[in-house]
């Protein structure tokens, strides 16, 4: 699969715009979105978008707002994971979790994580290399393909996966980027590790 027929999840889109509004306005954001090519917000009802204007939103982003960017691509991924908290992981399957230890708990999540993988990397190959410590791999990832960069870029990513294992494995996790793709590695690899 490559860029042009790659799918990725609407949130991609949906939780950055808000981020981006808030902090450089609307005029500002709406120049990042005909950059990247995004015509309309989509809709969550209707499903994968094409992962190209998502991807290039980032981009833009990262390209246009340089210092900024982390910062805004994480509060993006805090919103994306309370999103799939809300709408997307059966409160039942969450109340089951937060009752498990954290050794147990994990390894499950990171487990669903990897089954819904294609929501949010598109045509890259997504590997779970661990189940504890959890690791994930995302190889040719989309949101930083083509990107060059002296550090990790994906803070989305991070982001959504911390604000996940914090909320449904206890509190305390955070999420590390060890390698991107945009640094020239084979794979962007994220670790997570409890802080508390």
């Amino acid at each position: 699969m490559n860029a042009q027929t790659g799918r990725i999840g609407p949130n991609a889109i949906l939780q950055l715009v808000p981020v981006l509004e808030d902090e450089a306005g609307p005029e500002v954001t709406a120049h990042l979105m005909a950059m990247a090519g995004v015509i309309e917000i989509p809709n969550p009802a209707e499903g994968l978008i094409d992962e190209g204007p998502a991807a290039r939103l980032h981009q833009a982003m990262r390209a246009e707002m340089p210092d900024a960017a982390p910062r805004l691509a994480k509060e993006a991924g805090k919103r994306t994971g309370d999103y799939i908290l809300a709408h997307r992981i059966p409160s039942k399957a969450q109340a089951i979790l937060r009752l498990l230890p954290a050794r147990l708990a994990a390894p499950i999540l990171a487990k669903a994580v990897a089954k819904h993988a294609w929501t949010f990397c598109g045509s890259g190959d997504f590997r779970l290399v661990s189940t504890w410590p959890v690791v994930f791999e995302i190889g040719d990832n989309p949101v930083v393909r083509g990107e060059r960069s002296d550090v990790p870029l994906c803070h989305w990513h991070a982001a959504v996966f911390e604000r996940l294992f914090s909320e449904l494995c206890g509190p305390g996790w955070s999420c590390e980027e060890v390698a991107c793709c945009a640094q020239g590695a084979e794979a962007c690899r994220f670790e997570m590790a409890r802080v508390r």
